[in-house]
């Protein structure tokens, strides 16, 4: 599987978000494969909450992403936002966690990245 160091990218300030990043990163692939997943099921009445929530969460990884990215001084409360945005995003998809493994895995990247926004905000 091809992958990206972001660390290399990085520098001053931001150096130290390193795996922050990182837990954004696949949590906003992980939002964004779940919302188009969620399209193809055969109930997508059912699935608007999730497919809203995914969208919302992909957007806070992406600000706290581009923060830490540049060592902005409002990395910790975007983060601290974003952490709220994963918690939301998990405790949907674990509602359809049983019969969709895409909302398993994106609840999965949520909580990662939700830990590792806390820990960066602390």
């Amino acid at each position: 599987m091809a992958s990206i160091e972001l660390g290399t990218y990085l520098r001053g300030n931001s150096a130290k978000y390193h795996d922050c990043i990182e837990a954004c990163v696949a949590c906003l692939v992980a939002c964004e494969m779940c919302s188009d997943a969620c399209l193809d099921e055969k109930d997508i009445a059912m699935m608007r909450s999730c497919i809203r929530l995914d969208r919302d969460c992909a957007d806070a990884c992406t600000a706290a992403i581009r923060a830490m990215s540049r060592g902005g001084p409002l990395s910790a409360e975007l983060c601290r936002a974003c952490a709220e945005a994963c918690d939301a995003c998990a405790a949907e998809c674990e509602k359809h966690a049983g019969m969709a493994e895409h909302c398993r895995l994106c609840a999965e990247a949520c909580h990662k990245c939700a830990e590792a926004c806390r820990r960066m905000a602390a």
